[in-house]
């Protein structure tokens, strides 16, 4: 068995916070509220993914270009993350009619007499 290091980056507030282009305390503040969940280190530091990236990014968007207050963007986000929970389903359904499908022309083709011409 090969055992593969799956190496995720990883940033501590400060660069996280050059990232997206806000101050250290609003990704504090972020997080009190909730809208974010970063992972910890064993030293209790935090530690954004690139998701969570994404997710200030789309925060920022919301609030400072569109004026959203941060009851907006709790609805927004809960809105957002139900929209991607549907789009899975949607994708797992859609493989599934797939499969039975196929599978319903592979018995039609086993059960087909072929005569020749």
């Amino acid at each position: 068995m090969t055992l593969y290091w799956e190496s995720k980056s990883r940033y501590v507030i400060s660069v996280a916070a050059r990232i997206v282009g806000i101050e250290a305390h609003t990704l504090r503040y972020y997080e009190r509220l909730g809208l974010v969940q970063p992972e910890r280190s064993s030293g209790n530091i935090r530690l954004y993914s690139a998701d969570d990236i994404e997710r200030l990014r789309y925060i920022k968007t919301l609030m400072s270009d569109c004026g959203v207050n941060v009851a907006g963007v709790e609805v927004a986000l809960k809105l957002m993350e139900r929209m991607n929970e549907m789009r899975r389903q949607l994708e797992e359904m859609e493989s599934r009619v797939e499969q039975i499908a196929q599978a319903e022309v592979e018995d039609t083709i086993e059960g087909a007499e072929w005569k020749e011409v």
